[in-house]
């Protein structure tokens, strides 16, 4: 069975968070901005393909696609 480090989407947005800052800390990606609003958040990530922001689900697939992509 797999170890999650998120359980609902407060958690998951967290580790979104925390994975976008890692891909910072390795210059995978320039920068990123999260919107929070009282019940979501959106993530933004400049200069890529889509203008749309990222829902807190997608944002965390993106950065830990770009983390095991880089083997860091």
């Amino acid at each position: 069975m797999a170890a999650y480090e998120f359980h609902d989407e407060y958690t998951l947005a967290e580790t979104a968070d925390k994975l976008g800052k890692r891909a910072l800390q390795l210059s995978l990606i320039h920068s990123f901005v999260v919107r929070y609003f009282a019940d979501s958040r959106q993530y933004y990530i400049p200069n890529e393909e889509e203008s749309e922001p990222l829902t807190p689900e997608q944002a965390y697939m993106c950065f830990k696609k770009l983390l095991e992509n880089s083997g860091k």
